[in-house]
């Protein structure tokens, strides 16, 4: 297989990873010791997509409390890394296709915005670590997706330049990291992107799944 860029670096939770369940359960967890109800999946998974911040506020707020962010952040970090693999699978395609790429000699990199250590630790669980030479989590850098920093940071490690490096993701954050950075973007569909659309978004590709990565040229 020939791939036309260089370095592709992939996000993390909704790209290679569904952890929906894992980090509803972590909010979940933190509401009940604030004294709300539990929320169902599905309503938790359209929060997910721009940070741990911004998933505490939207759950905060839904439940009608007045806390404060940051105060109750710690809480919520407990229980994120407690239901961290209750539930995380890999998306179908993910081993093959990450597989696929090293066999081409694409290097390979994640830009997550998941702490970092807790990154390391998932990506181990699921067996696809070994594949990634980097790993940026949104605690490595002084910014964090949508900034380009952790992408122009990753390929400058690498020694690739922006043009020939593709971002994978699936959310409005990594679409704004790539566009920040100049590179190119591929979307996928069965991730996590809140409201945002990705048809929009000026990706390359927008995919059902990641098998249909390995086929793509260059606009």
């Amino acid at each position: 297989m020939s791939f036309p860029w260089s370095l592709v670096l992939f996000d993390l939770d909704g790209t290679l990873v569904d952890s929906a369940a894992d980090i509803a359960e972590a909010v979940n967890r933190t509401l009940e010791e604030l004294g709300h109800a539990r929320e169902d999946e599905d309503t938790v998974r359209a929060w997910i997509g721009l940070g741990t911040h911004v998933l505490l506020d939207s759950a905060l707020r839904h439940a009608g409390s007045d806390a404060d962010v940051d105060a109750v952040m710690p809480r919520l970090m407990v229980h994120y890394e407690a239901c961290l693999l209750l539930h995380a699978r890999l998306y179908p395609g993910t081993t093959e296709t990450l597989a696929a790429l090293a066999d081409a000699g694409v290097a390979m990199s994640m830009a997550t915005n998941k702490p970092e250590r807790m990154a390391r630790v998932l990506s181990d669980a699921m067996g696809i670590d070994r594949w990634f030479t980097h790993v940026v989590g949104g605690d490595t850098l002084a910014e964090r997706k949508p900034d380009a920093m952790p992408l122009l940071h990753l390929a400058a490690l690498h020694g690739v330049s922006a043009a020939d490096t593709l971002m994978v993701g699936d959310s409005e954050a990594d679409a704004g990291a790539a566009k920040a950075a100049g590179m190119d973007l591929v979307l996928l569909r069965h991730g996590y992107p809140r409201d945002f659309d990705l048809e929009r978004a000026g990706a390359v590709a927008v995919l059902d799944g990641l098998e249909g990565l390995t086929t793509l040229a260059r606009p």
